[in-house]
């Protein structure tokens, strides 16, 4: 880096290597401060030289991570995806997103739902769906973990609409199932109503097994009768989903805890006995006994 009267400009290149090797053996001696400034000097001279930053956030976030330093670690892999970004290298900008939401998720999960969904950003713009989908599909895991249900709902919508993009029509039927599980949750029955009635027009889900057991689960749910949702809920179908979505619906309750109201003739009549009671249920027939609907 030093100039004189023949050198007029700093070697930035050759200071990044030098500085790079540092860094790496720093780390092996299990010395993480003197590594984590050695990166940042690498990181540096390729900045001077004009150049992205190559495999030197790699030890910098390994040693970081030693430090028990996560924020700082993911803090200067953003910086670095920016820079990848930049320089017309849009992949490795979303891996080293992703990267950071893997170091981070543990610690701070709403910040790694922000990685993961800005590294979907980056691979949808450039065309890679299953790359994208994967990104969203963590997200959507995380924030239904966090109990962070409305964005739940609008991340899962926007997984399904790319599924419906690609053709991959079963997938959309499992997202459908995990909407109405995040709706009610949300004790939002008419989202998940409409939820499912706007996936008729996705092909082949009516007539699906998945439309079945939906259409049992809102019925049950409409009626407050919890055995009923709980029989949906322990199917297969519901049971081997992602354990987020399979949690939700093994905890469902329905709206007043699922207990039918009796009618006070009937509580007046287990009183009377049982002769008098079955006199009396001849006598009168309850008008609403099959339910309002």
């Amino acid at each position: 880096l030093k100039t004189g009267f023949l050198k007029w400009k700093p070697d930035y290149d050759s200071a990044a290597t030098e500085y790079g090797k540092a860094a790496v053996a720093f780390k092996n001696a299990k010395q993480f401060d003197q590594a984590r400034e050695a990166c940042l000097r690498e990181a540096e001279a390729h900045e001077n030289n004009k150049a992205t930053i190559p495999g030197s956030s790699v030890p910098l976030t390994v040693a970081l991570q030693e430090m028990q330093r996560l924020p700082e670690a993911v803090q200067l892999i953003e910086k670095a995806s920016m820079m990848y970004l930049e320089n017309g290298t849009p992949d490795t900008a979303a891996i080293a997103l992703e990267r950071a939401g893997k170091l981070i998720e543990n610690v701070s999960p709403e910040k790694a739902v922000q990685l993961y969904q800005q590294a979907a950003s980056v691979f949808e713009n450039e065309e890679r769906l299953r790359q994208a989908l994967e990104m969203l599909g963590k997200a959507s895991r995380l924030l239904v973990r966090g109990r962070r249900l409305d964005e739940a709902a609008l991340s899962l919508q926007k997984e399904k609409s790319i599924y419906k993009e690609i053709e991959n029509y079963p997938t959309c039927y499992k997202k459908t199932i995990a909407q109405v599980l995040v709706h009610l949750h949300r004790n939002d029955y008419v989202a998940a109503e409409r939820c499912v009635r706007e996936s008729y027009s996705i092909p082949g889900f009516n007539g699906s097994e998945d439309c079945a057991a939906l259409e049992q689960l809102l019925e049950g749910y409409d009626q407050q009768d919890q055995d009923q949702v709980s029989e949906v809920c322990n199917l297969p179908l519901f049971k081997y989903m992602d354990n987020d979505y399979a949690k939700l619906g093994l905890t469902l309750v329905v709206p007043g805890g699922g207990i039918k109201k009796k009618s006070p003739n009937a509580a007046q009549d287990k009183a009377r006995g049982p002769a008098t009671a079955g006199s009396h249920a001849d006598e009168e027939e309850d008008e609403y006994s099959g339910g309002l609907c």
